[in-house]
C-alpha cells in the first residue's frame, strides 16, 4: 500500500506556479530562447559602442593623487585604455555616497583582470585627497583613487553640479536636463591614450547605465525574490557601506540612505 505525502508549501508559494519537471524544462527552454536573444542584441550593442567617434581632449586636466599632482594622460598606468568610475564624494562630505561605495566593492577583483585587457582602472571624485584616503582606508580598497578638487574634470563629464543648478532643479545629467537632489552624480567614463600621448574620450554612462559595475544585481537578477526592492522614488534605500551592515537583518527590514546621502 502507498501512503501519499502531501507537499508542504509555506505562504512565500502561494500563488506561484509550481509543475512537474517536464513543463518546467519547456517554460525554461522558452525562457533560453529569450536570454540567447538578449545576449545577441547586447553583443550588438557592445559593437555600436566601440564603433562610436571619438573626442580629443584639449583640455589638460590636473589631478591630485598620493603621489603628487597627476596629468590624466599619466593615471594610465602604462596601457592604453582608462576607466573611470565618477565616484559621489563631495568636498564637505564625512564619508562616500553608499551606492557608489557598493559599486567599487566590485573592483577588486576586477582590476587584475582588466590590466590584461590593456585596460587601468582608478575612482575620481572631487573631494580633497586626504578626505579620499581616509575613507578608502576604511573600506579596505585597494584601487587607484585621485581628487579633482582643483580640476574641471566632475563638471566637464557632467557628474558635479553647483548649488545654484541643484537649487533651480534643473543640471545637465545623463545627456539631459533633468532634477538631481545633490550636488555629485554617479557616472562611468571611459578614455584611449594612444602611443604619441594623445587622450580621447571614447564613452561615459550615466544613470542606470553604472549597474554594469554592480554585479550583485546580475546575481539577484537570477532569484526568485529578484532584487527585491520596493522603494518607488529610491530602490537602493537597502545599500550599506560594507562595514554598516546589520549582522543578521530581520526579514522584511527597510534600510535608509541613498544614492546621495553625505552622513
Amino acid at each position: 500500500m502507498s501512503i501519499a505525502v502531501a507537499e508542504k508549501t509555506s505562504p512565500d508559494t502561494v500563488g506561484h506556479a509550481v509543475v512537474p519537471q517536464d513543463r518546467w524544462l519547456a517554460a525554461r527552454l522558452s525562457l533560453l530562447a529569450q536570454e540567447k536573444e538578449m545576449t545577441r542584441l547586447r553583443d550588438q550593442i557592445a559593437r555600436a559602442r566601440r564603433a562610436l567617434p571619438w573626442v580629443h581632449l584639449k583640455k589638460d586636466y590636473v589631478f591630485d593623487t598620493t603621489a603628487g599632482p597627476r596629468r590624466l594622460s599619466e593615471l594610465f598606468d602604462g596601457r592604453h585604455q582608462l576607466l573611470v568610475q565618477h565616484f559621489m564624494l563631495g568636498p564637505d562630505w564625512e564619508q562616500g555616497c553608499p551606492s557608489c561605495s557598493y559599486m567599487s566593492d566590485h573592483l577588486g577583483g576586477m582590476a587584475l583582470h582588466l590590466a590584461h585587457r590593456d585596460v587601468s582602472l582608478l575612482a575620481v571624485s572631487r573631494a580633497p585627497i586626504e578626505q579620499i584616503e581616509r575613507f578608502r582606508r576604511r573600506m579596505g580598497w585597494t584601487f587607484p583613487w585621485v581628487s579633482a578638487f582643483d580640476s574641471d574634470f566632475n563638471q566637464d563629464f557632467g557628474v558635479s553640479f553647483t548649488p545654484q543648478q541643484v537649487a533651480r532643479g534643473s543640471v545637465p545629467y545623463n545627456y539631459t536636463v533633468q532634477a538631481f537632489p545633490a550636488e555629485e552624480a554617479p557616472g562611468i567614463s571611459v578614455f584611449y591614450r594612444d602611443d604619441v600621448g594623445s587622450v580621447f574620450h571614447t564613452y561615459s554612462t550615466y544613470g542606470r547605465g553604472v549597474e554594469v559595475m554592480m554585479g550583485t544585481y546580475d546575481l539577484l537578477d537570477l532569484t526568485p525574490k529578484g532584487r527585491d526592492e520596493h522603494n518607488p522614488n529610491y530602490p537602493m534605500d537597502w545599500v550599506r557601506h560594507h562595514d554598516r551592515y546589520e549582522p543578521a537583518p530581520a526579514a522584511g527590514t527597510q534600510a535608509g540612505g541613498c544614492c546621495h546621502a553625505q552622513g
